[in-house]
């Protein structure tokens, strides 16, 4: 298996339905595992995702998970997931499934590269940019 780099999302509780969110944005196939499963019986996080892994088949894989037991959680503004590629349709496709619901920081519209691109953080807390290369000629 070849070496990957993939984003790995935390969410206080609600890893499940946003997992789940992104399988319907993407498509794909989700596996999620509980803390129950590996032993934790304790009733509060027992149905909590200690992993999931959403793999798609455009190639894209990202993983998250509830904050374990002991664990806090501290949502932040220092990371974004970056969809990009030259399928306009397939991206604006991903774009309005990820900004309904949430917020837009930065419409998506062409820009002064020449690229169409946006930002926003979907209706989990989430922050994503989209950018739409734009063939030269």
């Amino acid at each position: 298996m070849p070496s990957r780099l993939n984003p790995y999302l935390s969410f206080d509780g609600n890893a499940k339905p946003a997992l789940e969110f992104y399988k319907d944005v993407f498509g794909g196939t989700l596996n999620l595992s509980t803390f129950g499963e590996f032993g934790q019986s304790d009733d509060a996080v027992a149905d909590k995702i200690m992993h999931g892994m959403l793999e798609t088949p455009g190639g894209f894989t990202l993983m998250g998970a509830d904050v374990p037991p002991g664990m806090e959680h501290h949502p932040g503004n220092t990371f974004a997931v970056s969809l990009s590629g030259d399928d306009d349709g397939e991206l604006r496709g991903y774009w309005e499934k990820l900004s309904t619901g949430g917020s837009v920081s930065v419409p998506l519209e062409k820009q002064m590269w020449g690229d169409v691109f946006g930002m926003c953080v979907d209706r989990f807390g989430i922050a994503w940019m989209v950018n739409i290369a734009q063939s030269v000629g």
